[in-house]
């Protein structure tokens, strides 16, 4: 399957027609249908935009390998609440705060890990 053809084949699952398939992404409805046709190939701009507006994974859009879209945040957050159900609120939300930590965060919490390991082994 061609990237246009796999362009089609989001719009479809996503029930939208080319018009608001292309307002999503900033471009006309003529240049989604050609992108789709094969007459126009996909920049990488537009890559980029649809991946970041409909959660399409970069790998099957650009070859085809893989599943079409990549998890949400939600359906990650689910996971995690299912994985740990037995567990307290405290721990589940650590594991859920550290998706949305910065690199300075994680780092800061590797050094805070790392003293309580040294002084474990004291």
């Amino acid at each position: 399957m061609l990237q246009g053809e796999r362009v089609k084949e989001i719009r479809k699952s996503l029930g939208l027609t080319t018009e608001k398939f292309g307002e999503k992404l900033g471009i006309q409805r003529s240049a989604v249908s050609k992108i789709e046709n094969g007459r126009c190939s996909l920049t990488d701009a537009n890559i980029k935009a649809i991946c970041r507006e409909f959660n399409v994974d970069y790998m099957w859009l650009t070859t085809g390998e893989g599943e079409m879209f990549v998890e949400t945040d939600d359906d990650f957050m689910e996971k995690i609440d299912r994985i740990m159900v037995n567990e307290n609120d405290a721990r589940r939300n650590i594991f859920k705060a550290l998706l949305y930590a910065s690199d300075d965060d994680v780092a800061a919490l590797a050094r805070i890990m790392n003293l309580y390991n040294d002084m474990e082994k004291d």
